[in-house]
């Protein structure tokens, strides 16, 4: 695409071979970004690329390990490489895990703060070091969620991480705005994906939950991800933004059978 609100800006997306991630990556190259989509599949980044350029898009892959702080920083200096500057960053990537805190294992716990925690942050220290470095200020996005907000049973450990990315976003407003760095977080709430759909009762659960009587679709949450690091967005920098139907309004626990 020639043209769009994102034309001439470059963006990374972790995550982003299925569901929200991909979503966000195809909102931002049909606004005319140039695109980096990273995966751990290799195969599922490669798709999702041709996907996108099928569309008209610009989108190249970085197929790797997103909770890998060396990564993160070669992400970042693909991107550079490729496009020639680095305006966008967005660290998607994460994993959910269920599981009672009392029998909640030390293996999962570090994988779930490898990626959900050090991933997001070292992709965002690498991302702003060259934006500073650019002189060109930039938007960097965390991905929360709504059970950083409220509790959820068998999701604390998961929560926990969720809220530790609102806090982030909120802290680095201190380290970064001088260098015209905004970040801000996003808190989806229940979201039909090739994931989620796959756990017993989901949509009709979470859909009676929800004041508003459904589950998001990823473009809902593609949309808000586009405003946060838009130009539009210029002046909203440390907040995190609910998308969630109403959910956390009322927090009706759904009715789920919780995943082993």
């Amino acid at each position: 695409m020639s043209d769009g609100e994102f034309c001439g800006k470059t963006a990374v997306v972790t995550g982003a071979g299925i569901g929200i991630g991909f979503e966000i990556c195809r909102a931002l190259s049909n606004q005319g970004a140039r695109v980096l989509l990273n995966d751990l599949d290799p195969k599922l980044a490669g798709e999702s690329a041709e996907k996108i350029r099928a569309e008209g898009g610009e989108c190249e892959t970085a197929p790797g390990d997103a909770s890998d702080p060396e990564f993160a920083t070669e992400l970042i200096q693909t991107a550079v490489e490729r496009f020639g500057s680095i305006d966008i960053a967005i660290a998607n990537a994460g994993v959910t895990t269920y599981g009672s805190f009392l029998d909640y294992r030390i293996e999962q716990f570090q994988s779930l703060v490898a990626l959900n925690l050090q991933g997001s942050f070292f992709l965002a220290q690498a991302a702003a070091r060259c934006m500073k470095a650019q002189n060109t200020g930039g938007r960097i996005l965390f991905m929360s969620s709504v059970t950083g907000h409220q509790c959820h049973p068998y999701l604390v450990p998961y929560g926990m991480t969720k809220a530790a990315l609102r806090m982030l976003a909120k802290g680095l407003v201190g380290e970064l705005s001088e260098f015209g760095i905004t970040v801000n977080a996003l808190s989806p709430g229940a979201v039909s994906t090739e994931r989620t759909t796959s756990d017993p009762g989901f949509e009709t659960g979470w859909s009676g939950a929800t004041p508003n009587g459904r589950v998001a679709t990823p473009e809902d949450i593609a949309d808000a991800a586009l405003f946060l690091v838009s130009e539009k967005a210029r002046h909203v920098n440390g907040q995190t933004l609910v998308v969630d139907g109403g959910w956390t309004s009322t927090s009706q626990v759904p009715d789920l059978e919780i995943p082993d």
